[in-house]
């Protein structure tokens, strides 16, 4: 199978190219048995499991199980087979056909056609998800000239296009079931029905979620295992102590604390791997909300870049996993540029002259300015500290940050009504800047009360150029030099606060192999997974 790179130098040779995608297949282990359990463990825990409707990670780290999309991403970001076995794209970048994979059923029984794919972007995925809000619009046409074909026709060329087909993104949903109902409420975002090689069996609120294997999965043989739980465990020392005891066999993101890391790694029952996250590349910032004085001012940005110790953050709270930020992209991202990049000096004496110079002189109580400061406490003890620290690196420098406390819902909701001063906020990328960079500046991204967009209202007309123009290029090398342009613009104006780059830990029991086998990490299937006889 030809690399997303050779595809884009392809097309922007002029040339027209068929890709036929071969079944990578796991190791041929059909000597490994069925059974087994796979306990493992999310927090917090999410409204729904609805992932056309919510991007939340406890949502995918769920129904990545139950949901499948036409594609996904070995280490290198390259598209693997999955719902569809063949994709084309005409020579100008505008027309992609998928021919989709035969036999799929639904998990009540229903089969899986090309109409379920065209309802699913249209109707359901352009309306409540980010990613697919984004650029489903740049289509002229989304539709099925057969039960096993989708044909996508954009308006212009689009490079990016074979990079978002990440399960949370772009899961097929049975048109059966939601098709005239409000998707945002529709039972079944409850109990999801999917083609993956789990079913959901229940949910027990506050306790535990349950997927048994699917016995009519469309890969013979497959799934290994019986069951997958996750279990709901808000505690941080619960979690360690399940995974120390064998309770729980796999975690991710921050659900095991850093200073359990070097502990539970030296376990001989365990592994733990940074793998996993390439096409995510998480970047986490510092938020202004750039609608309000003196957050709009670049001086202002400076100053709380140099405030904020961001190798403190790195060291103390994930202790040493991460990679402190040089501009916008991470470098697990195609086009990041290296020699763009920049590096801040964490220096309180120069943020005060900056507020200084602008006017911003203490009080009698040495406090310059009092902001509203949106942290992400809401989801984990690492976050909670992270806002902790935020706010008192800033107070030494004459700015009071008050904590605005929230649970999640009420942390996206302020955040999607804009109603923050400073935030801490963090986003995937999706392996293009185009999908998962662009959505977080771009002026047409700005829309009230949608979370994960534009949200802190970043408008700048030369940069708005930059990535239109990056999305269209056809040509591998005039686009790397879009980016690298677009990265210096962004980092030049600070137009956030970067602060650091993920590097999270999976922790996986050893009995268990396959867990982590492409980019997507705990957002893959697991339809490979297995316990060693």
């Amino acid at each position: 199978m030809k690399s997303y790179r050779r595809l884009t130098n392809i097309l922007a040779a002029g040339a027209g190219v068929f890709i036929l995608a071969i079944a990578l297949g796991l190791n041929p282990a059909l000597a490994q048995k069925r059974g087994g359990e796979l306990h493992t463990v999310v927090f917090p825990e999410p409204a729904h499991l609805g992932l056309g409707i919510s991007p939340q990670i406890g949502t995918y780290v769920i129904s990545s199980k139950i949901y499948q999309s036409l594609l996904k991403y070995d280490f290198d970001l390259n598209p693997i087979p999955v719902l569809a076995t063949e994709w084309s794209a005409s020579s100008d970048g505008k027309t992609y056909t998928f021919k989709l994979r035969k036999g799929v059923r639904f998990h009540d029984g229903k089969p899986m056609t090309a109409h379920d794919v065209v309802f699913s972007c249209n109707e359901v995925l352009r309306k409540h998800n980010a990613l697919a809000r984004k650029v489903f619009p740049r289509t002229e046409k989304i539709y099925a000239p057969d039960d096993h074909t989708v044909v996508f026709q954009f308006k212009e060329p689009y490079p990016a296009f074979l990079s978002m087909f990440d399960v949370a993104s772009v899961p097929v949903l049975p048109k059966h079931l939601y098709e005239g109902t409000d998707y945002s409420k529709n039972e079944w975002n409850s109990k999801p029905v999917g083609t993956g090689p789990f079913k959901f069996s229940e949910w027990k609120k506050g306790s535990h979620v349950k997927l048994v294997r699917n016995d009519d999965y469309w890969k013979p043989g497959l799934p290994y295992l019986d069951a997958i739980w996750i279990h709901m465990l808000p505690d941080a020392a619960s979690r360690s102590l399940a995974l120390e005891e064998g309770r729980i066999h796999f975690t991710s993101w921050t659900t095991i604390q850093g200073y359990d890391h070097d502990r539970l790694k030296a376990m001989p029952h365990l592994e733990m791997t940074t793998k996993g996250y390439e096409l995510m590349g998480t970047m986490m910032w510092l938020e202004v909300n750039h609608r309000r004085a003196p957050m709009n001012d670049v001086r202002f940005r400076k100053a709380l870049m140099h405030a904020v110790d961001r190798e403190f953050i790195r060291d103390n709270i994930y202790f040493g996993l991460g990679k402190i930020p040089g501009g916008p992209i991470s470098t697990t991202t195609r086009f990041y540029d290296a020699s763009v990049q920049a590096k801040w000096d964490h220096n309180p004496d120069k943020a005060k002259k900056i507020l200084d110079e602008m006017g911003l002189k203490e009080d009698s109580n040495g406090v310059r300015i009092e902001l509203d400061f949106l942290p992400l406490s809401a989801f984990g003890e690492e976050q909670l500290r992270v806002g902790e620290y935020v706010q008192q690196a800033l107070k030494k420098v004459g700015i009071k940050a008050n904590i605005v406390k929230t649970d999640p819902a009420g942390w996206m909701s302020k955040m999607g009504n804009w109603e923050y001063d400073l935030a801490i906020n963090y986003m995937g990328q999706y392996g293009d800047p185009e999908l998962g960079v662009a959505r977080s500046y771009i002026t047409g991204n700005i829309k009230k009360g949608v979370p994960f967009n534009n949200m802190a209202g970043y408008s700048k007309p030369h940069i708005d150029d930059l990535f239109a123009r990056g999305a269209v290029e056809m040509d591998q090398k005039k686009r790397a030099a879009i980016y690298s342009d677009l990265q210096k613009a962004l980092i030049d104006d600070q137009a956030y606060i970067w602060l650091l780059e993920f590097e999270l830990p999976h922790f996986i029991n050893t009995k268990f192999k396959n867990v982590i086998v492409n980019g997507l990490g705990n957002k893959d299937d697991f339809e490979g997974v297995y316990v060693e006889q």
